[in-house]
């Protein structure tokens, strides 16, 4: 993972700024490297706060909400918008980016508050998001094959106007890989998932994946997994990985279905939640369940929706040998009975709907 420091002045003051030694040709040999392998090459970027003593404070300190000191770039500035504009893209076009990630670690309501007037309050917010889209927008237009990544300090910018043009790889800043040992992040990314699906088609996180019930919460339409122990170099790979890949290669493909929730949102320890993923189109879906640590509840049963009545579908239980047939009418007027024998456990069920 390599952060560029963009806050110079041309490309050569930007190789420089990537740590010449590491990077003494730039990051374009990163990119040539997993170009080579088949791969799309994604840099993380973070354009819009500026450091103090950067050339960009030093040599255009009226584009910023603070001046040389440093603070936000004024998107809603259009001589500061152009600037950005070509100095991003260039230096997409010549160190191959594939995948823009634009990171957001500041927070700008009080600059633009502190900018207006009493009676103009909200004007220079109105115009910096103006510039912003339009900024994105111009990224687009340069690179139509290319795509953005919203990060935002971890989803919080998924706004309908940024959703129409970037998703969210990292949806939040709060999931297990960043709060080990905190029971309430991997509930909590369980209740991301279920909020999220009602409006937003598709989302990332990331995850190191030893235990099953943790990587379960953290399954989403786009995923990153990592073993902890190949994360701190401490031993090889874990050998669950490849059966959490797994998980998800199964599931993956039916998050670009219809949602549905099939139990309330709750992210207290004592109860469950499951929901359902549904491809008419193709007869195909998922379950996702989970019973919470303190859940006294061995089993539920869940009507599933979208179903044809008249139709049978082959049931596949990813904990259990075999597969169950039953009709679409059953499924959904009696309901699927999802058995989970320990608390803090989780149940992966597809069905295929036979020809």
């Amino acid at each position: 993972r390599a952060q560029a420091a963009l806050y110079c002045q041309d490309y050569a003051e930007c190789a420089l700024a990537l740590d010449p030694t590491r990077f003494p040709k730039g990051i374009k040999q990163v990119s040539d490297h997993a170009h080579s392998k088949g791969m799309k090459f994604v840099l993380w970027f973070e354009p819009e706060r500026v450091a103090a003593g950067s050339w960009l404070a030093k040599n255009h300190p009226q584009w910023i909400f603070g001046g040389a000191g440093g603070g936000l770039l004024n998107l809603g500035n259009p001589n500061a918008r152009k600037w950005v504009t070509e100095h991003i893209s260039r230096f997409i076009k010549q160190q191959g980016v594939d995948l823009y990630r634009e990171d957001f670690n500041i927070d700008p309501l009080g600059y633009w508050r502190a900018n207006d007037t009493p009676d103009r309050q909200g004007i220079t917010e109105n115009l910096y998001i103006q510039g912003h889209l339009a900024y994105w927008d111009e990224l687009r237009q340069n690179f139509p094959d290319n795509l953005i990544d919203s990060c935002a300090s971890g989803g919080r910018r998924n706004d309908l106007e940024t959703l129409r043009r970037a998703v969210p790889l990292l949806r939040s800043d709060f999931y297990s890989a960043s709060q080990p040992g905190n029971p309430a992040a991997i509930t909590g990314s369980q209740g991301q998932t279920y909020g999220l699906s009602f409006w937003v088609p598709y989302y990332g996180i990331g995850v190191f994946c030893e235990d099953v019930y943790d990587a379960r919460s953290h399954i989403t339409p786009e995923l990153g997994m990592a073993s902890l122990a190949s994360s701190t170099k401490a031993g090889p790979i874990s050998p669950l990985l490849p059966q959490r890949m797994a998980d998800w290669h199964a599931v993956a493909p039916e998050f670009y279905g219809d949602y549905y929730p099939l139990t309330k949102y709750s992210l207290s320890e004592d109860e469950w939640m499951a929901w359902q993923f549904n491809r008419p189109e193709v007869g195909s879906g998922m379950v996702q369940a989970f019973r919470h640590t303190q859940s006294p509840y061995e089993s539920i049963r869940v009507k599933l929706q979208g179903l044809d009545k008249d139709a049978v579908y082959t049931l596949t239980n990813l904990d259990v040998p075999g597969t169950t047939e039953v009709s679409g009418r059953e499924l959904g007027e009696s309901g699927l009975p999802i058995v989970i024998k320990d608390q803090r456990g989780s149940a992966l069920i597809t069905y295929k709907k036979k020809p």
